[in-house]
Formats: structure tokens, C-alpha cells, sequence
């Protein structure tokens, strides 16, 4: 996200500038650049920048997600950034733009696994970004969670940005 927000904030595609403005390590930082190539959000800037130094532009794809990554960026200013940098915070998030089981959340977010789901809900829950409630008239009883506070600011943000599929 840091990445995505800085080039969008108008940070030169260079790894200079780019490690400068994350404070991100090198091998964090090629990793990162590297995923983002792979997911399409990035690529090489062709014709520009030595092969040792290569510059990088955003795609089409990536022009939308930096501006969401910076609109997310100055939404969390004041805010811890560890738990936003956690791989599931920001999907579980978006999914919880509506109140959900546990099932519910876990069909929505292919890929996840009920113990990072878990993870991730206790982490987000114990942040006060997330509220877990007990649906005592379901037999057995059933937990119900839904984005509070900032949790349901970066919901509201990342939900109304991306068109949400459930069970996709």
C-alpha cells in the first residue's frame, strides 16, 4: 500500500525515491514491487531506466488501486499502521461492509484460511476496529461480526471502491 500511495502522491517510479518515501528494506521493498507486477497493478516503464535501475509505472489496474491506497493512506494517518499492513486486514474489511458469520466472511474472501480469518478478526476485534456480537436466538449460538469505528471507516472506503461479489 505504501508503494501504491507514494507513486500516486506523484513519488518518481525509481527505487531511490520509492525506498526513500516507504522506508521499506531493499529486499522488502523488491518483493513488494514484484507482487505488484505479478497482480498487474505495476510494470516496467519500457525505454526508460537502466537495466540496473529500472524505472516502473502503474498500469490501469494500478491507477486504481493506488488511488484507493492513498485514500487509505491518509484515512490511517493517526492510526497504528501494523494491522493494516497484516495480508487479510484490509479483504476482511471490505467484506464486513455488511455484518457477517464467520462462514459468511470465509466464502467471501477465496484463498483464506479459518485460522487466518480468525487471526485477523481477534487482531482487528482486540484493535477496536471490529465487533463481535453473539447471536443467542441461532441454535447453536453464532458469532456476528461487523466493522466499528475506524474499521468501519476503511470499510466504507474499500467497499464502496470495489464492486463486491459475495461468494466469489
Amino acid at each position: 500500500m505504501p508503494i501504491l500511495s507514494s507513486l500516486h502522491s506523484g513519488i518518481p517510479g525509481r527505487q531511490a525515491p520509492l525506498l526513500a518515501a516507504t522506508g521499506a528494506s531493499r529486499t522488502a521493498f523488491a518483493q513488494s514491487m514484484a507482487h505488484l507486477i505479478e497482480i498487474g497493478l505495476m510494470e516496467r516503464n519500457p525505454g526508460h531506466g537502466h537495466p540496473l535501475r529500472p524505472e516502473f509505472r502503474l498500469t490501469a489496474q494500478g491507477i486504481a488501486a493506488a488511488a484507493l491506497a492513498a485514500r487509505i493512506q491518509r484515512a490511517s494517518e493517526s492510526e497504528d499502521q501494523t494491522l493494516l499492513r497484516r495480508s487479510w486486514t484490509l479483504p476482511v474489511l471490505t467484506s464486513l461492509h455488511q455484518s457477517g458469520h464467520f462462514n459468511e466472511i470465509r466464502r467471501n474472501l477465496p484463498g483464506i484460511t479459518d485460522r487466518a480469518l480468525s487471526q485477523a478478526l481477534k487482531a482487528m476485534e482486540d484493535k477496536g476496529w471490529v465487533q463481535r456480537d453473539v447471536d443467542n436466538a441461532a441454535r447453536p449460538p453464532r458469532s456476528i461480526y461487523r466493522a466499528i469505528g475506524f474499521g468501519a471507516e476503511l470499510s466504507r472506503i474499500t467497499a464502496a471502491e470495489i464492486e463486491f461479489e459475495p461468494g466469489e
